[in-house]
C-alpha cells in the first residue's frame, strides 16, 4: 500500500487524497488492517479517475472502543489531529492546495473537527456519499446495523482483496441494535466476536458497486478546490 510516484510525477498535483485507516480487530474473518485497506482502495479508485495525488495511508488511529481484542493499536484523537494537520501544512509548502481525508474508520470523529478548523481540507466519504453507494450496491443491512466487519466491509474486500478474507464470514452474523453506551463501555459488551452486522450478505459484486458509487460521488469534492468534475 505505497504509491510509486517520483517527485516528477507529482509536481503538478494540486489536490491530494490521504487514506486514514486503523489497526483494529475485525472479527475472525477480516484482517486488523481492514479499515486501512478499505481507505487505500477507495483512494486508489479516486486516483484512477481524477487528477489527484494519492498519499500513503495512516494506519493507526482512534480505535479505543476495540481495546478488548488482541491486535488493536490506538493513538489519541489529539495525536491523529496533529499528524493530519502537519501533513496538510507540509503539502501546502509544496504547492498542494487541497487535501481530502479518505476515512476508513468510523471512530475517527476528530477528523471532522480537523477539516472544520483547517484550510483547504475535506473529508470523504460523507454520510450522503455512503448512502448513495450503499443504494447503488444494493446493501441490505442498514447503515446503523452494519457497523463493523459486516456486509459493506466484507463486500469491498471480497471484490478488491479476496485473498485477505478468512473462512467463516458466511456464519458470522451478529446484530446489536442498542449500543447507546458504546463510547463509555467499548464494543465488547455488544459482541463477543467483534462483528456487528451481517457479513453473510456480502458479495464481490456489491463491493465493486460500492467503490464505483463512491468514485462517482468524489467528483463533487474536486469542485471545492476549483478543479470541476470529471
Amino acid at each position: 500500500m505505497f504509491p510509486t510516484d517520483t517527485t516528477i510525477d507529482v509536481r503538478d498535483a494540486k489536490v491530494a487524497v490521504l487514506p486514514v485507516g486503523s489497526t483494529e480487530q475485525h472479527g475472525p474473518h477480516l484482517p486488523l488492517a481492514t479499515d486501512s485497506v478499505i481507505a487505500w482502495t477507495i483512494a486508489s479508485e479516486i486516483a484512477a479517475r481524477y487528477p489527484v495525488r494519492k498519499l500513503p495511508p495512516i494506519q493507526f488511529s482512534c480505535s479505543q472502543e476495540h481495546a478488548d481484542w488482541p491486535g488493536t493499536v490506538s493513538i489519541s484523537a489529539r495525536t491523529l489531529a496533529s499528524v493530519v494537520t502537519d501533513i496538510a501544512k507540509s503539502l501546502r509548502r509544496t504547492g498542494v492546495t487541497g487535501l481530502v481525508l479518505v476515512n476508513g474508520h468510523g471512530g475517527n470523529y476528530v477528523l471532522q473537527n480537523v477539516v472544520q478548523e483547517g484550510e483547504g481540507l475535506a473529508l470523504f466519504p460523507g454520510r450522503d456519499d455512503w448512502a448513495f453507494a450503499r443504494e447503488q450496491a444494493g446493501i441490505e443491512t442498514s447503515a446503523y446495523s452494519d457497523m463493523h466487519a459486516g456486509e459493506l466491509e466484507t463486500s469491498i474486500l471480497l471484490h478488491a482483496h479476496p485473498d485477505l478474507i478468512r473462512p467463516g464470514y458466511e456464519s458470522s452474523d451478529h446484530l446489536a441494535e442498542d449500543r447507546r453506551h458504546m463510547l463509555t463501555l467499548g464494543l465488547a459488551p455488544y459482541t463477543s466476536s467483534g462483528v456487528i452486522g451481517r457479513p453473510s450478505l456480502a458479495s464481490a459484486r456489491k463491493g465493486e458497486l460500492l467503490l464505483t458509487g463512491l468514485a462517482d460521488s468524489f467528483g463533487h469534492y474536486l469542485g471545492l478546490f476549483g478543479l470541476g468534475t470529471a
